[in-house]
């Protein structure tokens, strides 16, 4: 029988696992759309747009902005960069 600690441990396991596949797929449709000539920065606005979409859809307008106040510092301190700080 599991504890409840152990259900959390494995739920947070397959939403992480959930989010790798979410994230390759995401990156295999920029392959794509960069080999159909379309800019980065364009697929970029367009995934953020449609994130925000669905974000808003299954959280709320609220709860979404809330999210958003949080991305500059986020942002700055590296937690959407591949290459670590110096």
């Amino acid at each position: 029988m599991q504890t409840n600690d152990q259900i959390g441990d494995t739920n947070d396991t397959l939403y992480a696992e959930q989010r790798r596949a979410a994230y390759t797929y995401v990156s295999e449709a920029f392959a794509e759309g960069r080999y159909d000539g379309i800019d980065g920065d364009c697929l970029a606005h367009a995934a953020l747009f449609a994130a925000f979409v669905e974000l808003v859809a299954t959280y709320g307008e609220d709860a979404v902005s809330k999210f958003a106040e949080k991305l500059p510092e986020r942002i700055k301190a590296g937690e959407y960069s591949l290459t670590t700080k110096n």
